[in-house]
């Protein structure tokens, strides 16, 4: 059935939503103010789906879709509006989850930091499966609302090099004896460490040096770390090292969770990246939790710590603080900083980290889980001057129920909130303004993963 509708706005998974007979219909491939045609795919008694099949009026801002899979691939979902749009449907969902969910509203509105829309995703991670159907290996994404992997042979939201090297990874697993036992590639991109130098914790942190390009990025490396069931034979190893030779990356296996993730070849591969601002670099491996969009990363913890405004001699605590991508910059500016996180890993690297830098003297770092916390549990870390948070989807709620009242002698200054869900953002927000008596200075977007509706924001509370 085929259905004329006007396109009001976007929802958060960046499809148009529209009403018709009295309810929601989220039309895939729509855009606000247009008017098309659309028919349903699913309709449920409150809502139905449907998929744009005519543009009869369409918005000025629709544009030409770069990649040849969209519509197809689930990597992507707005390609087909131009950046302004896209940060203006982001900044709105934003807005509307704080003051739908919180019951809240920033004094101010911050601007929205942007930066490179192609090529830009510096982490990934793509499923194989052998489908003799469709011809043989297929690496990449899933397809749109599905399990199946999408037919890719190209992808602009990745590095180039990448991009490029799809159809060769196909070509590669499929002459493998593990072509059926290898269901995952991980992506992995970050600068040149020198001397390759590797130790119990997967680097030797006083002597990792970024090899910086001049100008921007450091230069790059390309990880891809293999997800094996099983070993690969003699004859595998000769053709993964051949391949990692010819295409100047580094491959490395991963047998189980996380923590068995080990470099093949060269067997002394390492990755890092760096903060130039605040002088610091980041060793980690490939399966660490760092930032997809590594230009924007750099101008998220500017801002972050902009805002935040630590002064020399404070006491800050950085809550999820993962590799210390926060807390080692936040030292750097004179103040003594605890660094939270839950995985005792990620401690180790954070520790590590913060000596390869020189800040061990103003940081000490905790393994503890925060999605449990109490003011008991924080009590030991003292009194604290203001607070970064940057936490999973899940957000924050119990962490922020247990941070000091507004009128507690041991009330907070600030507090700077990194989100990647509006709506837990938003539930916690108005945690700390309706229950802790903070105040909602200032939030705002931050375009970490241009082409898909994803938000990630951040939130300043006084």
């Amino acid at each position: 059935m085929i259905i004329e509708l006007t396109i009001e706005s976007l929802d958060q998974e960046g499809r148009g939503v529209a009403h018709a007979d009295g309810k929601v219909v989220f039309v895939e491939g729509g855009l606000p103010g247009e008017r098309l045609r659309a028919e349903f795919v699913k309709q449920k008694p409150s809502y139905a789906i449907a998929r744009a099949v005519a543009i009869d009026e369409p918005n000025a801002a629709r544009v030409v879709p770069r990649c040849p899979h969209f519509g197809i691939c689930g990597g992507c979902t707005l390609q087909h509006a131009d950046e302004a749009l896209q940060l203006a449907a982001k900044q709105r969902a934003l807005e509307d989850a704080l003051q739908r969910l919180g019951r809240v509203r920033p004094d101010t509105l911050l601007p929205a930091i942007a930066g490179p829309a192609w090529g830009y995703r510096y982490r990934a991670r793509m499923s194989v499966r052998d489908v003799p159907k469709k011809g043989g290996v297929l690496v990449g994404f899933h397809e749109r609302k599905s399990s199946y992997v999408a037919d890719m042979r190209e992808c602009h939201v990745m590095p180039p090099k990448i991009s490029a090297l799809l159809p060769k990874l196909r070509t590669l697993i499929e002459s493998l004896s593990i072509r059926k036992r290898l269901p995952q590639i991980e992506v992995a991109v970050g600068e040149r460490l020198t001397p390759h130098s590797v130790d119990a914790v997967g680097f030797d942190a006083s002597m990792v040096k970024a090899d910086a390009a001049p100008g921007g990025l450091g230069r790059p490396v390309y990880a891809l770390v293999l997800r094996v069931l099983d070993p690969p034979s003699q004859a595998d190893e000769a053709k993964l090292v051949a391949f990692a030779d010819a295409h100047g990356v580094e491959l490395w296996l991963q047998s189980g969770g996380p923590e068995t993730v080990v470099p093949f070849h060269p067997r002394g591969a390492t990755l890092a990246y760096t903060l130039p601002e605040f002088d610091i670099a980041l060793p980690f491996v490939p399966t660490d939790f760092t930032q997809v969009n590594a230009s924007i990363n750099r101008v998220l913890v500017r801002r972050a710590v902009e805002l935040l405004d630590p002064r020399p001699g404070e006491r800050v605590a950085d809550f999820f603080c993962g590799l210390g991508n926060f807390t080692l910059p936040i030292a750097r500016r004179g103040a003594v900083v605890v660094g939270v996180e839950g995985s005792k890993a990620l401690v180790a690297r954070a520790r590590a980290n913060a000596d390869r830098n020189g800040l061990t003297g103003r940081t000490t770092f905790e393994c503890a889980n925060l999605f449990t916390a109490t003011a008991e549990t924080l009590a030991p870390l003292g009194r604290l001057d203001r607070v970064l948070i940057d936490p999973p989807r899940e957000g924050a709620l119990e962490l922020v129920k247990s941070l000091p009242h507004n009128d507690d002698e041991r009330r907070l200054q600030r507090i700077v909130y990194v989100s990647c869900s509006p709506a837990t953002l938003a539930r916690d927000a108005g945690m700390l303004v309706h229950e802790r008596g903070y105040r909602l200075s200032a939030a705002g977007v931050v375009n970490m993963f241009p082409h898909t509706a994803h938000v990630e924001s951040m939130a300043v509370f006084d």
